[in-house]
C-alpha cells in the first residue's frame, strides 16, 4: 500500500459509522454481511449507509457481492493487512521489542 492509498483509507476510518461499518464486517469474517443487516445493526438509516459504504468502497477497505436481490458486503483483508503492513514498516528503527506488543493485539487467535 502506498502513501495515498493509505491516506484514503484513513479518511474513509476517521468517521464514527464507517469506522463501526468497517469493525462489524472485520467481525463477520469471510461470510460478510447483507447490506440492510448492516444498518439494522448499527441503528442508520439506509441512505446514510448507502454512502457511507460507497466511501468505503472507494477507499478500497470494503468489497460487495450481488446475491440475488441482495448485496453482501465483506472487509478487504488484503487492504486491511496492506494498511497495517504500511503503518508498522519499519517498525521500532530495528528494535522488535518495542513492537512485540503490537503483534499480540492483532493476533486473531
Amino acid at each position: 500500500m502506498d502513501e495515498n492509498t493509505t491516506l484514503r483509507a484513513l479518511a474513509a476510518l476517521s468517521q464514527k459509522t464507517r469506522l463501526d461499518v468497517f469493525r462489524l464486517l472485520v467481525k463477520a469474517g469471510l461470510e460478510g454481511i447483507p447490506a440492510g443487516e448492516i444498518g439494522d445493526s448499527l441503528g442508520v438509516r439506509q441512505n446514510t449507509m448507502s454512502t457511507n459504504l460507497s466511501i468505503l468502497m472507494n477507499a478500497g477497505l470494503i468489497r460487495n457481492e450481488r446475491q440475488g436481490r441482495t448485496v453482501r458486503y465483506f472487509a478487504d483483508f488484503d487492504a486491511m493487512r496492506g494498511l497495517l503492513a504500511f503503518l508498522m514498516d519499519d517498525c521500532c528503527n530495528g528494535r522488535p521489542e518495542i513492537c512485540e506488543g503490537i503483534y499480540d493485539e492483532i493476533n486473531c487467535s
